[in-house]
């Protein structure tokens, strides 16, 4: 039997992950270079609450709280990305872009950022060249402001430019796509500038963070070539007026179900991010595992978060409500922490290994589905999808930030307490800061549930061989 030879190519492509995500309006190609901006944030990610953090404390002999307050500065940015989507939703230019504008924008403000920020640590550390002892701590600030800004800025322009050109039984399969190259984004640059910065001088930290300031506009220049279609507007449609943040935010939330989405996203993703600084000490201290042994925690976190961005990309295209997948999740969740609270009682370090892998499962899944109630959420007077995103994507950033902050406080706290015998002779042990953290943890995933019921709605039952994910399927 012959073969054409467009019968064979087709083969091949719908043999690669995610070809059922690609539409007329968006060929694998072109879905895969648009991702690219999400690799470029993971690397992003990755230099500021990984490495830095790290070479700013250890090498750089930095105070742990000074190292806190800087990383922390690219939340106080996040609930602007709101307002980054609302303003690329009504953005007019002589060509008709909308997203790329802020997309390159937020490029440039992520590029500036970690361009300067070398230079700035070495001058905070008290390698001065000026009598200016102020300049470090400006110099610092701004480089992470800038940073954090220019990723907020780039994901959420970007991934209002993958919804509006994915269709809407394509635009789940996108979401998950672009989530794993996030997660491919942070790996990769883990392993790559660690093994750059292994043997650590002021001048291999210049090139490692300016490098990626290079590798980060060149990605991001790949990502948005020829990905918005010019339309070139009249006059008269750009001094046509455009509606106020206001407007736009109350259609928004007009339908009742945006501002219980964003409850959700906020209250979960602190539920879920509050061990995050936390796990590999739990599993050193309480455990007493080597090193070596609690670095696979990340990569049975990572595992554990591919896997349900497998199941999400499944799930969705078998018509399933996200909602309801949200729901899984967080159900995961609960099971992952009860994990992760009996492996010290009963010494188990393969519990603990199975807590971070289903906490990572049930992360993975309850980060795809909200992202993917946003971006098919219907679009309803002065309010696009720009806002949407850019609101989801604020409630995320915010929580997690904050619940990395009150995980640590509360499980210093609460040590403080027990090892003063506040708590008792029972309590008087480490392991009791950690556990108030994931019991926390837990509570909050049980409120998330609570707040995420009235959205999961009873749908009339429909042949499974007819099910698509379309508007008409979420709630309006």
């Amino acid at each position: 039997m012959i073969f054409k030879a467009s019968s064979l190519k087709k083969i091949s492509v719908d043999l690669l992950p995610f070809s059922d995500a690609v539409s007329d309006d968006l060929p694998l190609s072109q879905l895969l270079r648009l991702s690219l901006f999400q690799v470029s944030v993971g690397m992003a990610a990755v230099m500021l609450l990984g490495t830095l953090n790290r070479v700013m404390i250890v090498e750089l002999d930095i105070g742990s709280m000074l190292v806190a307050a800087m990383i922390a500065l690219p939340v106080l940015v996040a609930p602007l990305r709101a307002l980054v989507g609302y303003k690329s939703d009504n953005y007019k230019s002589a060509i008709g872009w909308k997203r790329i504008p802020y997309l390159w924008l937020g490029t440039m403000w992520q590029f500036g950022g970690l361009a300067i920020m070398p230079m700035a640590l070495l001058v905070l550390s008290g390698d001065r060249t000026l009598d200016f002892p102020i300049a470090g701590y400006v110099g610092a600030a701004l480089a992470f402001l800038m940073t954090g800004f220019g990723m907020h800025m780039t994901q959420t322009a970007g991934l209002a430019l993958a919804a509006d050109r994915a269709t809407e039984e394509t635009r789940p399969k996108v979401v998950a796509l672009l989530y794993v190259m996030n997660l491919v984004g942070m790996a990769f640059a883990a392993i790559i500038i660690g093994a750059l910065l292994r043997d650590y001088s002021a001048l291999r930290l210049v090139q490692v963070v300016q490098g990626t300031a290079v590798v980060t506009l060149l990605l991001n220049l790949i990502a948005l070539w020829k990905q918005e279609k010019v339309k070139p507007m009249t006059k008269a449609q750009r001094e046509e007026a455009s509606p106020t943040f206001r407007d736009a935010w109350k259609d928004l939330a007009s339908g009742g179900d945006a501002g219980r989405l964003l409850a959700v996203v906020f209250i979960g993703t602190m539920a879920f991010n509050m061990q995050d600084v936390l796990l590999e000490p739990y599993g050193g201290e309480i455990l007493g595992l080597s090193v070596s042994a609690t670095t696979l925690l990340t990569a049975m976190w990572a595992g554990g978060a591919l896997i349900g961005f497998g199941f999400a990309a499944r799930w969705l295209a078998g018509g399933i409500d996200p909602y309801r997948m949200c729901a899984r999740g967080i159900l995961a969740g609960i099971l992952a922490f009860c994990a992760v609270i009996f492996s010290a009682p009963i010494g188990s370090p393969a519990l603990f290994y199975l807590g971070a892998a289903l906490i990572g499962f049930g992360g993975g899944l309850f980060g795809v589905s909200t992202l993917t109630a946003a971006m098919t959420m219907p679009t309803t007077g002065n309010a696009g999808r720009g806002l949407a995103l850019g609101a989801w994507g604020a409630a995320q950033a915010t929580g997690a930030g904050l619940s990395i902050f009150i995980g640590g406080t509360i499980r210093d706290l609460v040590n403080h307490a027990a090892g003063n015998g506040t708590l008792g002779e029972a309590l008087a042990t480490p392991a009791t800061g950690y556990s108030v953290v994931y019991h926390t943890e837990i509570g909050l995933l049980f409120l998330t549930l609570i707040v995420l019921g009235p959205l999961v709605r009873l749908r009339p039952i429909t042949d499974g061989r007819s099910a698509k994910l379309g508007l008409a399927d979420f709630p309006t």
